[in-house]
């Protein structure tokens, strides 16, 4: 009856990755009992990026950190094969603020270079870092931090954390500079390109999804060139395996140095990193070409298929890779609110949203376990022949 390869990303608010996985295999095999079905979770660097490399075979690192507000969490690393993978969202994400409670003068992303810091005294050659779901906007600063970086004032004495204190930065000390990140391969997986600074950058754009007003989002946008142009000084002449770039630009315009709230800025300046296209890394990095081969059917999604789903985001990664082996792709998600030629034009045949069987967005949330099974079910009688192989369209 064929192979029927399952790579969906989360269904935020609802599903993980995962668990989207198990409810579609149920429905798949009620549907269609004798087929063959296969589980890989995907991500595309943001929530969900660590889970996907367990899934894949990576080994789980505990690791203790400061969460974004300085209160300790417990994440992870992953590993295999001397390459680790860090999901930023899991050590000081939006979903780590104690009571869901925004901080976004002070947030910081120290959490994720105490990680990187682990990992480093672990002695990994290359660290993938997923960006996203951030809960600051500090340029990164915090993360810097956890790596001996030291960020002083007039006076010498080190800035409280948060990106509306980078605008007393006086001074950017690297002595401190944790020695194994010269000699560490860094990579970061992102879905943003967009600069560090100005109406396209970290605090104009997505402050206020971290609960920043306007009059904050000009003092973070403060603090942010400040440290922009006090580190890319610092960092001129550190020698870092390094990023392709792009020469004659600072390292603040960059595409993607504003990502996770200027983290991307501080990773590709301070440790050297190459920024990939978040799905693209990850896909390469879990091993999907492989899992491809010999599928007749790839079934992806994601909790909102939209306008941004079509600008890199993992459904779309997804169904590219799979068109490349040859398999056709469909989707399943909460909602999809793109046409069938876009979606086409993006390499999915088909989309099966869940509102179609409970148009009320609450109830559809509350439901999407029950109704990912149901959705299965419609997508089998479309797509799998009980006589043969998956149908191709």
């Amino acid at each position: 009856m064929g192979h029927v390869l399952l790579a969906p990303d989360k269904f935020k608010g609802s599903l993980t990755a995962a668990e989207v996985v198990r409810h579609l295999t149920a429905g798949l095999h009620r549907a269609a009992p004798g087929i063959e079905v296969r589980g890989f979770p995907v991500a595309d660097g943001g929530d969900g990026t660590l889970d996907a490399a367990v899934s894949a075979g990576f080994r789980r690192i505990p690791v203790s950190v400061a969460g974004p507000t300085g209160i300790p969490v417990h994440t992870a690393f992953g590993y295999a094969d001397g390459v680790a993978v860090v999901e930023l969202a899991d050590a000081c994400g939006l979903r780590r603020l104690p009571a869901g409670v925004p901080d976004p003068l002070h947030a910081s992303s120290r959490g994720a270079g105490e990680v990187i810091r682990a990992v480093l005294e672990y002695g990994c050659p290359e660290v993938v870092l997923g960006l996203g779901g951030s809960a600051s906007t500090d340029g990164g600063a915090g993360l810097v931090g956890a790596l001996g970086v030291r960020l002083l004032d007039e006076r010498g004495a080190e800035l409280p954390p948060g990106g509306a204190a980078l605008r007393r930065l006086h001074r950017v000390d690297l002595t401190g500079l944790h020695p194994a990140v010269r000699r560490t391969r860094f990579v970061v997986a992102g879905d943003v390109d967009n600069p560090l600074l100005g109406p396209n950058g970290a605090a104009a754009v997505y402050g206020p999804q971290k609960g920043a007003t306007a009059d904050d989002v000009l003092l973070l946008e403060a603090g942010l060139t400040r440290w922009a142009g006090l580190a890319e000084a610092a960092v001129r002449d550190v020698e870092l395996i390094g990023t392709d770039g792009c020469p004659g630009q600072p390292v603040s315009a960059w595409p993607g140095a504003g990502a996770a709230g200027g983290v991307g800025f501080a990773a590709l300046g301070f440790l050297g990193a190459r920024f990939r296209p978040g799905i693209e890394l990850l896909l390469e990095l879990l091993g999907f070409p492989e899992a491809v081969a010999g599928a007749d059917l790839v079934v992806t999604g994601e909790g909102s298929l939209d306008l941004q789903s079509l600008h890199g985001k993992a459904p779309v990664g997804v169904a590219r890779a799979a068109g490349r082996a040859g398999v056709p792709t469909v989707a399943v998600a909460g909602r999809v609110s793109v046409g069938p030629d876009e979606l086409r034009d993006a390499g999915i045949r088909a989309a099966y949203p869940l509102t179609d069987l409970e148009p009320d967005p609450a109830a559809c949330l509350d439901r999407a376990a029950e109704l990912v099974g149901k959705v299965a079910a419609r997508l089998a009688a479309d797509w799998l022949d009980p006589a043969g192989p998956p149908r191709r369209r």
